[in-house]
């Protein structure tokens, strides 16, 4: 199995916002900012106490816009998220064990990686479709050129250190598909 689901999640998004929510209220401001842009899809990243609930609640007020959970590292982020029934989850690094249990979820992933040995790593295990995380400090566009020569095979999706300047650049890629941060939000 190759990561069900995540090539269409990625073509269908070409901008993927990352999201980090704290109330109510910045669920709708934010969900509100997205659908004025055309964006229908949002990241939500696990890094703060409301998070979970804040999926919950972008879900429910805002079917058209399909929810991905962000900052996943373990197995216990992937169980809970699974029974909110996000349409895709995306980690910000990646372990063989945390792979594992993003596979045996059912729901599209995105794992992270950053150097050559966790991209090998990840074809290994059936992967093809990664996060390049964190971009900006990790060689950027030039790495990505580099790896699309190296893994033709790969697609990308990078994150950290894009923004409205450089997005497009990334974008005319064959191997990025699409691109993540937070710049649309501002």
């Amino acid at each position: 199995m190759i990561q069900n689901g995540i090539q269409d999640v990625m073509k269908r998004h070409p901008i993927i916002p990352v999201v980090t929510l704290n109330s109510a209220e910045e669920v709708k401001q934010i969900a509100q900012k997205l659908l004025a842009q055309n964006i229908h899809c949002a990241e939500i990243t696990l890094r703060t106490d409301y998070a979970m609930e804040g999926i919950q609640l972008m879900q429910q007020q805002f079917p058209e816009i399909e929810v991905g959970v962000g900052t996943i590292i373990n197995k216990e982020q992937v169980e809970q998220v699974k029974a909110l029934g996000v349409k895709f989850m995306v980690s910000p690094g990646s372990t063989p064990a945390l792979i594992q249990v993003m596979q045996d979820s059912g729901i599209p992933h995105l794992p992270g990686v950053v150097t050559p040995s966790e991209v090998i790593q990840g074809m290994e295990m059936n992967l093809r479709y990664f996060k390049f995380f964190p971009a900006s400090i990790f060689g950027g566009l030039e790495t990505l050129k580099a790896y699309g020569q190296v893994f033709p095979q790969c697609y990308f999706c990078p994150t950290g250190g894009l923004n409205a300047d450089n997005h497009q650049e990334f974008l005319s890629q064959k191997n990025i598909l699409c691109v993540g941060g937070s710049w649309m939000l501002k």
